[in-house]
Protein backbone atom coordinates (compact mmCIF):
# COMPACT_ATOMS: atom_id res chain seq x y z
CA UNK A 1 0.00 0.00 0.00
CA UNK A 2 0.84 3.67 -0.34
CA UNK A 3 2.76 5.06 2.46
CA UNK A 4 0.79 6.60 5.04
CA UNK A 5 -2.73 5.27 3.89
CA UNK A 6 -4.63 2.76 5.21
CA UNK A 7 -7.90 0.65 4.57
CA UNK A 8 -8.11 0.05 8.49
CA UNK A 9 -9.09 3.56 9.81
CA UNK A 10 -12.40 3.54 7.74
CA UNK A 11 -12.61 7.61 9.10
CA UNK A 12 -14.67 8.73 6.34
CA UNK A 13 -16.86 5.60 5.85
CA UNK A 14 -16.98 4.12 9.42
CA UNK A 15 -20.32 1.87 7.87
CA UNK A 16 -17.31 0.03 5.72
CA UNK A 17 -16.49 -2.15 9.00
CA UNK A 18 -19.55 -3.50 9.12
CA UNK A 19 -19.65 -5.11 5.81
CA UNK A 20 -19.37 -8.70 5.10
CA UNK A 21 -19.47 -8.45 1.34
CA UNK A 22 -18.49 -5.36 -1.06
CA UNK A 23 -19.09 -5.66 -4.82
CA UNK A 24 -16.59 -3.15 -6.48
CA UNK A 25 -17.56 -1.98 -10.24
CA UNK A 26 -14.70 -0.39 -12.06
CA UNK A 27 -15.81 2.11 -14.96
CA UNK A 28 -13.44 1.77 -18.42
CA UNK A 29 -13.00 5.59 -17.70
CA UNK A 30 -10.78 4.80 -14.50
CA UNK A 31 -9.37 1.52 -15.85
CA UNK A 32 -8.70 2.39 -19.69
CA UNK A 33 -6.97 5.22 -21.03
CA UNK A 34 -9.13 6.90 -23.34
CA UNK A 35 -6.01 7.83 -25.69
CA UNK A 36 -4.51 5.15 -26.30
CA UNK A 37 -7.37 2.25 -25.37
CA UNK A 38 -4.53 0.61 -23.18
CA UNK A 39 -4.96 -0.63 -19.67
CA UNK A 40 -3.87 1.53 -16.75
CA UNK A 41 -1.47 -0.99 -14.78
CA UNK A 42 -0.45 1.47 -11.96
CA UNK A 43 -3.71 2.78 -11.12
CA UNK A 44 -4.74 -1.77 -11.39
CA UNK A 45 -2.02 -2.74 -9.96
CA UNK A 46 -2.87 0.26 -6.88
CA UNK A 47 -6.79 -1.14 -6.68
CA UNK A 48 -5.75 -4.65 -6.58
CA UNK A 49 -3.69 -3.94 -3.40
CA UNK A 50 -6.42 -2.45 -1.85
CA UNK A 51 -8.47 -5.58 -2.73
CA UNK A 52 -5.84 -7.80 -1.31
CA UNK A 53 -5.83 -5.22 2.50
CA UNK A 54 -9.47 -5.87 2.40
CA UNK A 55 -9.27 -9.88 2.04
CA UNK A 56 -6.92 -9.38 5.45
CA UNK A 57 -9.77 -7.37 7.13
CA UNK A 58 -11.62 -10.29 6.65
CA UNK A 59 -13.92 -8.96 3.59
CA UNK A 60 -15.67 -10.74 0.25
CA UNK A 61 -14.97 -8.74 -2.27
CA UNK A 62 -16.29 -9.01 -6.13
CA UNK A 63 -15.18 -6.93 -8.81
CA UNK A 64 -17.67 -6.02 -11.61
CA UNK A 65 -15.30 -4.64 -14.34
CA UNK A 66 -15.71 -2.64 -17.41
CA UNK A 67 -13.03 -2.52 -20.06
CA UNK A 68 -13.16 -5.97 -22.27
CA UNK A 69 -14.67 -3.69 -25.26
CA UNK A 70 -11.64 -1.02 -24.97
CA UNK A 71 -8.92 -3.33 -24.46
CA UNK A 72 -10.47 -5.59 -27.92
CA UNK A 73 -10.77 -2.82 -30.15
CA UNK A 74 -7.11 -1.58 -29.51
CA UNK A 75 -6.18 -5.19 -30.88
CA UNK A 76 -8.32 -5.37 -33.52
CA UNK A 77 -7.35 -1.44 -35.00
CA UNK A 78 -10.85 -0.34 -34.65
CA UNK A 79 -10.92 3.09 -34.57
CA UNK A 80 -13.75 4.27 -35.69
CA UNK A 81 -16.14 6.24 -32.79
CA UNK A 82 -18.82 3.81 -33.47
CA UNK A 83 -18.85 0.18 -33.94
CA UNK A 84 -21.01 -1.65 -35.50
CA UNK A 85 -22.76 -4.81 -33.17
CA UNK A 86 -20.91 -7.76 -34.60
CA UNK A 87 -17.58 -5.43 -33.96
CA UNK A 88 -18.62 -4.99 -30.51
CA UNK A 89 -19.01 -8.55 -29.85
CA UNK A 90 -15.63 -9.10 -31.48
CA UNK A 91 -13.64 -6.65 -29.51
CA UNK A 92 -15.05 -8.07 -26.14
CA UNK A 93 -14.30 -11.25 -27.14
CA UNK A 94 -10.86 -10.37 -27.42
CA UNK A 95 -10.67 -8.07 -25.04
CA UNK A 96 -12.34 -10.03 -22.29
CA UNK A 97 -9.25 -12.75 -22.07
CA UNK A 98 -6.65 -9.48 -21.82
CA UNK A 99 -8.99 -8.03 -18.84
CA UNK A 100 -9.48 -11.16 -17.17
CA UNK A 101 -5.40 -11.85 -17.63
CA UNK A 102 -4.64 -8.32 -16.42
CA UNK A 103 -6.55 -9.17 -12.89
CA UNK A 104 -5.39 -12.63 -12.70
CA UNK A 105 -1.52 -11.46 -12.93
CA UNK A 106 -1.93 -8.61 -10.27
CA UNK A 107 -3.95 -10.85 -7.79
CA UNK A 108 -1.65 -13.61 -7.77
CA UNK A 109 1.13 -11.63 -7.30
CA UNK A 110 -0.88 -11.11 -3.54
CA UNK A 111 -1.49 -14.44 -3.42
CA UNK A 112 -5.11 -14.36 -4.05
CA UNK A 113 -7.09 -16.47 -6.63
CA UNK A 114 -9.93 -14.82 -9.74
CA UNK A 115 -12.15 -16.50 -11.22
CA UNK A 116 -14.50 -15.07 -14.23
CA UNK A 117 -18.27 -14.76 -14.38
CA UNK A 118 -19.70 -13.55 -17.66
CA UNK A 119 -23.81 -12.90 -17.51
CA UNK A 120 -26.45 -11.75 -19.17
CA UNK A 121 -30.02 -9.81 -18.09
CA UNK A 122 -31.59 -12.68 -19.04
CA UNK A 123 -29.97 -14.88 -16.51
CA UNK A 124 -30.71 -12.94 -13.76
CA UNK A 125 -34.91 -13.43 -14.71
CA UNK A 126 -34.68 -17.37 -14.77
CA UNK A 127 -34.74 -18.35 -11.25
CA UNK A 128 -32.70 -21.60 -11.53
CA UNK A 129 -29.60 -19.57 -13.64
CA UNK A 130 -30.20 -17.10 -10.38
CA UNK A 131 -29.82 -19.56 -7.67
CA UNK A 132 -26.97 -21.45 -9.58
CA UNK A 133 -25.17 -17.99 -10.18
CA UNK A 134 -25.60 -17.33 -6.47
CA UNK A 135 -24.67 -21.11 -5.04
CA UNK A 136 -21.54 -20.59 -7.29
CA UNK A 137 -20.56 -17.26 -5.98
CA UNK A 138 -21.34 -18.36 -2.51
CA UNK A 139 -18.72 -21.18 -3.16
CA UNK A 140 -15.68 -18.83 -4.82
CA UNK A 141 -16.35 -16.35 -1.73
CA UNK A 142 -16.20 -18.98 0.70
CA UNK A 143 -13.19 -20.04 -0.38
CA UNK A 144 -11.66 -17.17 -0.82
CA UNK A 145 -11.47 -16.72 -4.34
CA UNK A 146 -12.06 -12.98 -5.52
CA UNK A 147 -14.45 -13.33 -8.84
CA UNK A 148 -14.42 -10.98 -11.59
CA UNK A 149 -17.78 -10.45 -13.38
CA UNK A 150 -19.08 -8.34 -16.92
CA UNK A 151 -21.38 -8.39 -18.89
CA UNK A 152 -21.12 -10.80 -21.58
CA UNK A 153 -21.03 -9.22 -24.45
CA UNK A 154 -20.30 -11.40 -27.39
CA UNK A 155 -24.09 -13.54 -26.72
CA UNK A 156 -25.67 -10.55 -25.68
CA UNK A 157 -29.06 -8.90 -27.60
CA UNK A 158 -30.90 -6.17 -27.24
CA UNK A 159 -33.57 -8.16 -25.12
CA UNK A 160 -31.13 -10.19 -22.68
CA UNK A 161 -28.64 -7.04 -21.92
CA UNK A 162 -28.05 -5.10 -18.57
CA UNK A 163 -27.27 -2.40 -20.97
CA UNK A 164 -24.50 -1.03 -18.98
CA UNK A 165 -22.27 -2.52 -16.15
CA UNK A 166 -23.64 -0.21 -13.70
CA UNK A 167 -27.20 -1.96 -13.49
CA UNK A 168 -24.83 -5.77 -13.24
CA UNK A 169 -23.01 -4.26 -10.51
CA UNK A 170 -26.41 -3.79 -8.58
CA UNK A 171 -27.60 -7.18 -10.00
CA UNK A 172 -24.59 -8.55 -8.95
CA UNK A 173 -24.87 -7.02 -5.34
CA UNK A 174 -27.93 -8.45 -4.71
CA UNK A 175 -27.20 -11.82 -6.08
CA UNK A 176 -24.86 -12.14 -3.80
CA UNK A 177 -26.22 -10.38 -0.73
CA UNK A 178 -23.30 -7.99 -0.29
CA UNK A 179 -23.54 -5.42 1.85
CA UNK A 180 -22.28 -2.41 -0.29
CA UNK A 181 -21.84 -1.51 -3.53
CA UNK A 182 -19.05 0.88 -4.61
CA UNK A 183 -19.14 2.77 -8.32
CA UNK A 184 -15.68 3.82 -8.64
CA UNK A 185 -16.50 5.98 -11.63
CA UNK A 186 -14.79 9.79 -12.67
CA UNK A 187 -17.12 11.81 -10.74
CA UNK A 188 -17.30 12.28 -7.03
CA UNK A 189 -20.82 11.44 -7.01
CA UNK A 190 -24.02 12.79 -7.62
CA UNK A 191 -24.39 16.98 -8.51
CA UNK A 192 -27.40 18.87 -8.95
CA UNK A 193 -25.88 20.11 -12.50
CA UNK A 194 -23.01 18.93 -14.52
CA UNK A 195 -19.91 19.87 -12.53
CA UNK A 196 -17.38 20.19 -15.49
CA UNK A 197 -20.22 23.08 -16.72
CA UNK A 198 -20.61 24.49 -13.48
CA UNK A 199 -17.95 24.06 -10.95
CA UNK A 200 -20.16 25.63 -8.09
CA UNK A 201 -23.01 22.70 -8.89
CA UNK A 202 -24.26 21.17 -5.46
CA UNK A 203 -22.87 17.79 -4.52
CA UNK A 204 -25.15 15.60 -2.57
CA UNK A 205 -23.19 13.11 0.08
CA UNK A 206 -26.54 11.28 1.07
CA UNK A 207 -29.39 10.23 -1.40
CA UNK A 208 -32.27 8.38 0.77
CA UNK A 209 -34.88 8.00 -2.16
CA UNK A 210 -34.25 8.31 -6.60
CA UNK A 211 -37.04 10.84 -6.91
CA UNK A 212 -38.13 11.90 -10.61
CA UNK A 213 -36.06 14.71 -10.01
CA UNK A 214 -33.11 13.69 -9.34
CA UNK A 215 -33.40 11.11 -12.67
CA UNK A 216 -33.91 14.47 -14.62
CA UNK A 217 -30.76 16.04 -12.64
CA UNK A 218 -28.64 12.74 -14.20
CA UNK A 219 -27.25 13.44 -17.77
CA UNK A 220 -25.99 10.57 -20.29
CA UNK A 221 -22.27 9.43 -20.70
CA UNK A 222 -20.28 11.49 -22.89
CA UNK A 223 -17.53 8.57 -23.21
CA UNK A 224 -17.28 6.82 -27.05
CA UNK A 225 -15.82 3.59 -24.55
CA UNK A 226 -18.76 3.96 -22.04
CA UNK A 227 -22.11 2.58 -22.01
CA UNK A 228 -23.24 4.71 -18.94
CA UNK A 229 -23.92 8.06 -17.35
CA UNK A 230 -25.48 9.51 -14.00
CA UNK A 231 -29.03 7.85 -15.38
CA UNK A 232 -27.80 4.62 -15.49
CA UNK A 233 -25.88 5.15 -12.15
CA UNK A 234 -28.99 5.90 -10.40
CA UNK A 235 -30.50 3.33 -11.77
CA UNK A 236 -28.00 1.10 -10.21
CA UNK A 237 -28.86 3.21 -6.74
CA UNK A 238 -32.56 2.13 -7.20
CA UNK A 239 -31.58 -1.32 -6.87
CA UNK A 240 -29.55 -1.40 -4.73
CA UNK A 241 -31.50 0.23 -2.42
CA UNK A 242 -34.39 -1.80 -2.90
CA UNK A 243 -32.61 -4.76 -2.32
CA UNK A 244 -31.15 -3.41 1.00
CA UNK A 245 -28.09 -3.02 -0.17
CA UNK A 246 -26.17 0.63 0.50
CA UNK A 247 -24.05 1.79 -2.84
CA UNK A 248 -21.61 4.56 -3.05
CA UNK A 249 -20.40 6.72 -6.09
CA UNK A 250 -17.09 7.76 -5.85
CA UNK A 251 -13.70 9.18 -7.50
CA UNK A 252 -11.55 6.17 -8.64
CA UNK A 253 -9.56 7.93 -11.03
CA UNK A 254 -6.60 8.25 -8.73
CA UNK A 255 -4.35 5.32 -7.57
CA UNK A 256 -5.63 3.78 -4.69
CA UNK A 257 -9.42 4.96 -5.37
CA UNK A 258 -10.69 3.21 -2.38
CA UNK A 259 -7.74 4.46 0.09
CA UNK A 260 -8.64 7.83 -0.91
CA UNK A 261 -12.27 7.56 -0.47
CA UNK A 262 -12.26 5.86 2.98
CA UNK A 263 -9.74 8.05 4.04
CA UNK A 264 -12.05 11.42 3.23
CA UNK A 265 -9.34 11.99 0.43
CA UNK A 266 -11.75 12.30 -2.65
CA UNK A 267 -15.69 13.09 -1.74
CA UNK A 268 -18.59 10.43 -2.47
CA UNK A 269 -22.67 10.16 -2.63
CA UNK A 270 -23.87 7.81 -0.65
CA UNK A 271 -27.49 5.95 -1.22
CA UNK A 272 -29.06 4.73 1.90
CA UNK A 273 -31.66 1.80 1.57
CA UNK A 274 -35.00 1.87 4.15
CA UNK A 275 -34.25 -1.44 5.34
CA UNK A 276 -31.62 -3.95 5.74
CA UNK A 277 -31.64 -6.79 3.34
CA UNK A 278 -31.73 -9.46 5.74
CA UNK A 279 -35.51 -7.93 6.23
CA UNK A 280 -36.26 -7.08 2.67
CA UNK A 281 -35.52 -10.79 1.58
CA UNK A 282 -37.69 -12.09 4.29
CA UNK A 283 -40.45 -9.86 2.90
CA UNK A 284 -39.72 -11.04 -0.76
CA UNK A 285 -39.40 -15.00 0.11
CA UNK A 286 -42.85 -14.74 2.18
CA UNK A 287 -44.81 -12.56 -0.81
CA UNK A 288 -43.91 -15.73 -3.49
CA UNK A 289 -46.72 -17.93 -4.00
CA UNK A 290 -46.01 -21.78 -2.79
CA UNK A 291 -45.84 -24.35 -5.14
CA UNK A 292 -46.02 -27.06 -2.69
CA UNK A 293 -45.62 -28.46 0.87
CA UNK A 294 -42.73 -30.16 2.84
CA UNK A 295 -43.53 -32.06 5.88
CA UNK A 296 -40.92 -32.16 8.33
CA UNK A 297 -40.27 -34.31 11.67
CA UNK A 298 -39.80 -33.15 15.01
CA UNK A 299 -35.96 -33.16 14.47
CA UNK A 300 -35.95 -30.92 11.51
CA UNK A 301 -38.06 -28.66 13.70
CA UNK A 302 -35.64 -28.33 16.38
CA UNK A 303 -32.99 -27.66 13.83
CA UNK A 304 -34.88 -25.08 12.11
CA UNK A 305 -35.34 -23.34 14.97
CA UNK A 306 -31.51 -23.24 16.05
CA UNK A 307 -31.16 -21.39 12.37
CA UNK A 308 -30.06 -24.70 10.33
CA UNK A 309 -31.05 -25.81 7.01
CA UNK A 310 -33.39 -28.15 6.16
CA UNK A 311 -31.72 -31.57 5.08
CA UNK A 312 -33.76 -34.16 2.99
CA UNK A 313 -33.66 -36.47 6.39
CA UNK A 314 -35.94 -34.30 8.34
CA UNK A 315 -38.52 -34.43 5.33
CA UNK A 316 -41.40 -37.22 5.69
CA UNK A 317 -43.06 -36.36 2.50
CA UNK A 318 -44.45 -33.75 0.25
CA UNK A 319 -46.88 -32.48 -1.74
CA UNK A 320 -47.35 -30.14 -4.98
CA UNK A 321 -45.24 -29.91 -8.03
CA UNK A 322 -42.39 -27.69 -8.11
CA UNK A 323 -39.23 -26.67 -9.46
CA UNK A 324 -36.20 -26.00 -7.95
CA UNK A 325 -36.04 -22.58 -6.82
CA UNK A 326 -40.07 -22.34 -6.16
CA UNK A 327 -41.47 -21.49 -2.73
CA UNK A 328 -42.82 -24.07 -0.78
CA UNK A 329 -44.07 -24.06 2.55
CA UNK A 330 -42.47 -26.26 5.71
CA UNK A 331 -45.25 -28.20 8.04
CA UNK A 332 -45.01 -30.21 10.90
CA UNK A 333 -46.65 -33.73 11.40
CA UNK A 334 -49.58 -31.48 13.38
CA UNK A 335 -50.64 -29.44 10.24
CA UNK A 336 -48.77 -26.69 11.73
CA UNK A 337 -47.07 -23.89 9.36
CA UNK A 338 -43.31 -23.92 10.26
CA UNK A 339 -42.29 -21.65 7.76
CA UNK A 340 -41.78 -21.02 4.02
CA UNK A 341 -38.54 -20.95 2.09
CA UNK A 342 -37.33 -21.40 -1.60
CA UNK A 343 -36.59 -25.67 -2.46
CA UNK A 344 -33.55 -26.64 -3.37
CA UNK A 345 -34.78 -29.35 -5.04
CA UNK A 346 -37.62 -30.14 -7.34
CA UNK A 347 -40.70 -32.22 -6.17
CA UNK A 348 -39.59 -35.00 -8.21
CA UNK A 349 -36.23 -35.18 -6.51
CA UNK A 350 -38.03 -34.58 -3.15
CA UNK A 351 -39.68 -37.48 -3.63
CA UNK A 352 -36.65 -39.56 -4.43
CA UNK A 353 -34.16 -38.12 -1.45
CA UNK A 354 -36.91 -37.54 1.46
CA UNK A 355 -35.62 -39.06 4.97
CA UNK A 356 -32.26 -39.54 3.16
CA UNK A 357 -28.35 -38.94 4.97
CA UNK A 358 -26.32 -36.38 2.87
CA UNK A 359 -24.17 -39.37 1.57
CA UNK A 360 -26.79 -41.15 0.16
CA UNK A 361 -28.29 -38.67 -1.85
CA UNK A 362 -26.23 -39.03 -5.03
CA UNK A 363 -27.01 -42.85 -4.76
CA UNK A 364 -30.74 -42.03 -4.93
CA UNK A 365 -30.82 -39.21 -8.12
CA UNK A 366 -27.79 -40.33 -10.11
CA UNK A 367 -25.36 -37.34 -10.00
CA UNK A 368 -24.28 -35.27 -7.28
CA UNK A 369 -25.79 -32.63 -5.58
CA UNK A 370 -26.12 -29.69 -2.72
CA UNK A 371 -26.68 -30.59 1.02
CA UNK A 372 -29.46 -28.59 1.60
CA UNK A 373 -33.26 -28.94 0.89
CA UNK A 374 -33.97 -25.23 2.13
CA UNK A 375 -31.04 -23.49 2.65
CA UNK A 376 -31.33 -21.44 6.15
CA UNK A 377 -30.73 -18.06 3.92
CA UNK A 378 -33.90 -19.49 2.19
CA UNK A 379 -36.36 -19.76 4.96
CA UNK A 380 -38.36 -17.58 6.83
CA UNK A 381 -39.87 -18.81 9.98
CA UNK A 382 -43.44 -18.73 11.27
Amino acid sequence: MEPNKSLNSFCNYPQLERTTTIVLKIGTSILIDSDTNLLKSKWLKSFVEEVAELKKIGKNIIIVSSGAIALGRKILNLNSKKLELDEIQASAAVGQIRLAQAYETNLNQLNLNSAQILLTADDSHHRRRYLNIRSTMKSLLKLGVVPIVNENDTVATDEIKFGDNDRLAAQVALTSEADLLILLSDIDGLYEEDPHSNPNAKHFSTIQNITPKLLKMAGSTKSDNSKGGMITKLEAARISMNGGCEMIITDGSKNYPLTNFINGVSKHTRFVPRDDRAKLRKKWILSIKTKGNLFVDSGAILALRRNKSLLPAGVIKSSGNFQRGDAVEIISNDFEKIGQGLSGYSSIEVEKIKGCKTFEIEKKLGYPSRTALVHKDDLVLS
